[in-house]
């Protein structure tokens, strides 16, 4: 008998743990070699776990929502063909289960019924739910007394939650479907059909979702009093909103603005991209010109290319530019260039293009998300004319590309000055007041703005 031990892979530089989001195989199914067994999430991916063997998954280790460290074993997979005519697990459990645990449930489901007829009768009035021998949070009895829903009615609810819990979208399931369905009458229940209560029930089996993409809420947005709505933020906004809240609070920010003429770029791109695109099988937007300058600036400030440890200031030997990304459903994610300063044009091209496009598709993998040391955003993509980033932590910097307009400028020339037509744009520094001053951090978006004009036009690629 051959049991493979399915483990937690390492997913990149400094991701130790990741957890649980779904398991697309339940127990006594059949797995392929390469084939997704589940999907498991760091704090800035989604990804899946693939089998490496062929085999009848016999053992779930964890479950939904677990947490998992890198290196541990998750599953438990047979690999000997023999495996496959054994009884399924979830039967043979049940067939092994104590004779007296299927009148324990048989009761509990009685109970159910009983106190789901009683709540018929039952006046729809706030009540205190203290009297309840069940836990309800603090946020499931304040929905229950805005609703009007009995203690009997609250309690009748099938909680989804740990240990049976009555969750929010609980409760918001059963206010959205409340008075749909008539009370059904109590049938007699088969012991033969009930679970033990020690035994998962299978998880439903969905096709791979993709990474980080995220589920939509479980329960619909629901109305409470006829007025506002509550919706439940996704994983990924929750992970979102820590780390802004924690950037904050972190550094000391303080913001530089310049406004700069990319003219000379601006014409050089669209005499080339064509051409560019022909060649190299790639398109070519502004964004890998624009990092290609910031990077080279990091290198004449490497002050700026730093992050901060306590009372220490952390000097990084290379320059890995993040590249703020806004996925499909809304949510931020920043991948990282490795290297940026020692691409040329076209590499910078293919990274960025590469990184864009997975993130869209959300295949991301986790390491392309680590090891940032300062980050370029683009408000200009939703005509932002300038913004004031928060630092991606734990980097001192974030530089905002705003976007390029059209505006009459003064053209000084050495026959005079006149008004022109030019294509300017507003650069947003943020950066970090504890470690960088604001004539670094001034000198240092002043020498992007620099090199942005001074873009040679017969620049070839």
């Amino acid at each position: 008998m051959a049991r493979f031990e399915l483990k937690l892979p390492k997913m990149g530089e400094s991701v130790a743990e990741a957890t649980i989001t779904n398991w697309l195989k339940a127990v006594g199914d059949k797995i392929e070699m390469d084939e997704a067994v589940l999907e498991i999430a760091t704090d800035k991916v989604d990804s899946e776990v693939p089998s490496e063997v062929s085999g009848i998954l016999v053992e779930q280790l964890f479950g939904k929502d677990d947490l998992v460290q890198v290196g541990q074993t998750i599953a438990i997979i047979e690999t000997d063909a023999a495996s496959a005519a054994a009884p399924a697990p979830q039967a043979a459990a049940i067939a092994e289960a104590p004779q007296e645990t299927a009148p324990a449930a048989a009761v509990e489901v009685t109970k159910t019924v009983e106190a789901a007829r009683d709540f018929v009768a039952a006046p729809a009035t706030p009540q205190d739910f203290s009297a309840s021998e069940k836990f309800f949070s603090p946020l499931v009895k304040n929905i229950a007394k805005e609703e009007g829903i009995s203690i009997a009615e609250l309690e009748s609810i099938t909680g989804t939650g740990n240990e049976g819990r009555v969750t929010k979208n609980d409760i918001l399931d059963y206010i959205a479907n409340r008075g749909n369905a008539p009370l059904a009458a109590a049938q007699p229940v088969s012991p033969a059909v009930i679970p033990s209560a020690s035994e998962e029930p299978a998880p439903v089996k969905s096709e791979p979702a993709v990474a980080n993409q995220q589920p939509a809420a479980k329960a619909m947005p629901v109305s409470v009093n006829g007025a506002d709505e509550i919706v439940e933020m996704d994983r990924m906004r929750k992970l979102i909103s820590g780390y802004m809240v924690q950037s904050v609070q972190t550094s000391a920010h303080v913001q530089s603005f310049i406004e700069v003429d990319v003219t000379a770029i601006w014409d050089w791109r669209e005499k080339n991209k064509s051409a560019f695109e022909k060649r190299e099988g790639e398109k070519l937007t502004f964004t890998p010109i624009f990092m290609e300058i910031v990077a080279k600036a990091l290198k004449d400030f490497p002050m700026m290319n730093i992050s901060v440890d306590g009372d220490y200031i952390i000097k990084k030997k290379n320059i890995n530019l993040g590249m703020a990304a806004a996925l499909p459903n809304g949510n931020l994610i920043v991948p990282v260039i490795k290297n940026a300063d020692q691409l040329n044009l076209l590499g910078m091209a293919k990274a960025v293009n590469d990184l864009g496009n997975r993130a869209k598709a959300g295949k991301l993998k986790p390491d392309d998300t680590q090891g940032g040391t300062y980050t370029v955003t683009n408000v200009g993509t939703f005509g932002s004319v300038f913004g004031t980033p928060i630092i991606n932590q734990p980097q001192v910097g974030i530089l905002a590309l705003g976007a390029i307009r059209k505006v009459p400028a003064v053209i000084e020339t050495p026959e005079g000055d006149f008004i022109g037509i030019r294509k300017k744009m507003f650069l947003s520094h943020s950066y970090d007041h504890r470690v960088v001053d604001g004539a670094l951090g001034g000198s240092f978006v002043k020498r992007v703005a620099d090199y942005m004009e001074a873009f040679d036009e017969n620049k070839s690629f």
